[in-house]
């Protein structure tokens, strides 16, 4: 009765790994992203009080 075994074929449940090795060519450091944000937040709100005296719209 041991041999009766019966084997299934092997699943991963629908579940697909792929182990590309995908190297950026542009790195940027976590801390040069946040002060990039904060630039562009700080540029944002210099145009909000002073951009319609710079640009006359």
């Amino acid at each position: 009765m041991a041999n009766d075994k019966i084997t299934l074929p092997s699943s991963g449940a629908g579940i697909t790994r792929y182990f590309d090795e995908f190297k950026s060519k542009i790195a940027l450091k976590p801390e040069v992203v946040i002060i990039l944000i904060a630039l562009v937040v700080i540029f944002e709100i210099i145009l909000h009080i002073y951009g319609n005296s710079i640009f006359g719209v």
